[in-house]
Formats: C-alpha cells, structure tokens, sequence
C-alpha cells in the first residue's frame, strides 16, 4: 500500500489529511472517509487501508478541524456545526485535493455530515456508505452523551483520547457541549434526505447505544438505501465487527463498479 500524509489549509484551518492507493491500481471514485464526533486520522486505525485494499479505490481520510492532528479548536462550536461541515468545508477539502464525485463513507457525525453534503450538492457525490448515522436527535443518544460526559469527568477518558488528539478536552467539549445544548434537541436533517438519489449503504449495530432503527428507517423512506444490521455489535461497526463491516462495504462498491463499467 502507498501512504501519503499531508496538511491542507481548508476554509481557514489546516486540516490533517492522509490519502491511501494500492499499487497499480486506483480505481474512480475515490472514497472519503469522515470520522465520528470524538474521532480523527489515527482512530480509524487500519481500515482506510483495509477498505483501498479491498475496493482498489483510493482511499482519503482527514481529521476535522478541532480533531486529531488537525488545527486545535480555539473557540466553542456552534450548534449548527454539522451543517457548516457538510455545506462549506467538505466541499472545500474535495476542491484542494482536486476529487469530483466521491464515494462518502462516514461514521457517526460524520454520517450525518456525508448526508449533508450530499442534500446540498447531489451532483457531487457518486454513493454514501453511512456507519450508524444520525438524523435526527433521539432521548438515546442524549442519554449517552451525558454518560459520556460523566466518563470524561471521573475517569481516564480524557487520557485515552490524548493519544489521538492534539488537544482531548477540547475536542471532547467541543463533540459533548453541542449535543447536550437544549436548542440542538431540535436538530433535524430529514430534510436533505429529498434531494439524495444516489446509492446508499446504510450500517449499523443492534446493539447501537447512540442511536436507534428510526435513523435508518428515516433515511431508507426517502432513499435508495440498502441496510446492513449487525449482531453483536455496538455504535462502531468498523471497530466491533471490521470485517463484516468490510465485506458489506466491499459489495457495495463492487456493484457500484460494475455499474459504472456496464
């Protein structure tokens, strides 16, 4: 596998960025990846590289501003910051890097943010692959949330998440304070979800503590989406079931492929 690692300056911040392709092959699209609310570059660990090996399509993957190795945050997010990333800087990043068309594989927020993008611009994207998505706030995840608030506060969380982080707490406050902020309760995005009419793989745990089947169902009543349910396994399906997790996402870009050859 060929590894690049780059910086980016992007809507202002610069961003860390790491581009993954197989020798001697990189097929079209390139997929992006966009990483969960407390996640970065190094949190994805090994499956940008598994994902390139297994599609032959070159893989990029970036910490958002306030994450990872990217520009630490310097002043607390807004509530609307979802849809400044999906509206503003996604566009942006695809723009410096010269990618059209990109498959959009996100997690968690970064879901969200993919749908975003994609409602905004639907002549930009070729196909989403949604790892546990939200469209809306459920009692569930504000319940979580909370307790995570409590891990960060009473336990070693905040260490933990210094190993993938510039600056863990407040990239922590910066994921926890916003979803915990009343006026976000009103957060919806179904919205966007009308103007998508490109494929999308929609993955997810039963055992999900962050979500429920209404985020799924939501999408799937307004897309042409397919759903990948996965046993024994929580809000990380890269992380607690990688390779289920893999081989759905390598069907679904094979089909893709096919499409686009046929």
């Amino acid at each position: 596998m060929q590894e690049a690692t780059l910086d980016r300056i992007v809507d202002g911040r610069r961003l860390e960025i790491e581009r993954w392709r197989a020798p001697g092959r990189s097929l079209d699209p390139p997929i992006v990846m966009l990483h969960e609310g407390l996640g970065s570059v190094a949190l994805w660990k090994d499956f940008p590289r598994r994902v390139a090996e297994r599609t032959g399509h070159e893989v990029v993957v970036y910490s958002r501003y306030g994450h990872g190795r990217s520009e630490t945050l310097a002043t607390p997010r807004d509530v609307d910051y979802m849809h400044r990333e999906g509206e503003r800087v996604l566009p942006a990043l695809l723009d410096a890097l010269g990618l059209t068309r990109p498959i959009l594989l996100g997690h968690s927020d970064g879901a969200s943010i993919a749908l975003i993008f994609a409602g905004t611009h639907p002549a930009a994207v070729r196909a989403l692959i949604l790892e546990a998505p939200h469209v809306f706030v459920e009692d569930l995840t504000v319940r979580s949330i909370a307790g995570a608030k409590i891990a960060f506060e009473t336990t070693d969380l905040e260490t933990k998440l210094a190993r993938y982080h510039d600056d863990a707490a407040a990239t922590f406050r910066g994921w926890n304070d916003v979803w915990l902020d009343p006026r976000f309760r009103s957060w919806n995005i179904e919205s966007y979800l009308e103007a998508i009419d490109v494929p999308v793989l929609l993955v997810q745990g039963r055992d999900d503590e962050y979500g429920t089947l209404a985020q799924l169902e939501a999408i799937a009543a307004r897309t042409d989406a397919r759903i990948a349910l996965l046993d024994d396994c929580g809000h990380s399906p890269h992380r607690d079931r990688a390779d289920a997790t893999l081989d759905a996402i390598a069907s679904f870009v094979a089909q893709l492929d096919a499409q686009e050859a046929g």
